[in-house]
């Protein structure tokens, strides 16, 4: 049987705080059932009109970055069970990708990232909050290390980001969504027994959804 109305998760919290890691979890637990997982990075502002030294200049870590009307509007048609085509973003030139992505309607919808909780509206459509609260020490070496692992960054220039853009958006504009979440997941994945509640909490509501 089938839910009447997908339930929407949103995920949020700081910068390699685990959002990720806890949503794969989610996924793995809860496998009979068909779930989507929207990467709020994925939609960052087209920048295309941009020559690339402007795109990097880009503050990423504040809300203007993003593009919530898109997401609000492809939020509401997923509800609604109709098919969505989410852009995607190309971390390699500051840019949405010129590959998009067919979304097919499912039971559950997983909002993962910075702003998760930040837009009202997004918020509103949210069944269940989530805010990932990890040290912020341990958040930057977790970025530092994927910086330089993965994107090829030094660690100056991912030093000087995280203190003139990453922290300060953090400390303005998403740790104060903290007071919208239902749930507070301190130290991420490794907190066994705030996941086993939240998994308890998910499979009750999937419940009182079945038709």
């Amino acid at each position: 049987m089938k839910l009447e109305k997908p339930i929407v998760i949103g995920i949020a919290g700081g910068t390699c705080s685990g959002k990720s890691s806890i949503a794969k979890i989610l996924v793995e637990d809860l496998d009979n059932k068909t779930i989507t997982i929207i990467k709020e990075d994925d939609y960052y502002k087209d920048q295309s009109h941009l020559p690339m030294e402007e795109r990097v200049k880009t503050n990423y870590d504040h809300p203007l970055a993003f593009d919530f009307d898109l997401m609000k509007q492809h939020l509401h048609d997923l509800i609604d069970r109709k098919t969505i085509e989410k852009p995607t973003y190309d971390y390699t030139v500051h840019n949405r990708s010129t590959v998009t992505e067919i979304i097919h309607p499912s039971d559950i919808i997983i909002i993962e990232g910075l702003f998760a909780l930040y837009n009202e509206e997004i918020r509103s459509l949210e069944d269940i909050k989530i805010f990932v609260d990890t040290a912020a020490d341990e958040r930057f070496i977790r970025r530092l290390q994927r910086d330089v692992i993965e994107r090829a960054r030094t660690v100056e220039s991912i030093t000087n980001q995280y203190l003139t853009t990453v922290k300060p958006m953090h400390d303005q504009f998403i740790e104060p969504t903290k007071q919208y979440a239902d749930v507070i997941i301190p130290q991420g994945k490794t907190n066994t027994v705030a996941i086993d509640l939240l998994k308890t909490k998910i499979n009750s509501i999937i419940q009182e959804k079945m038709l």
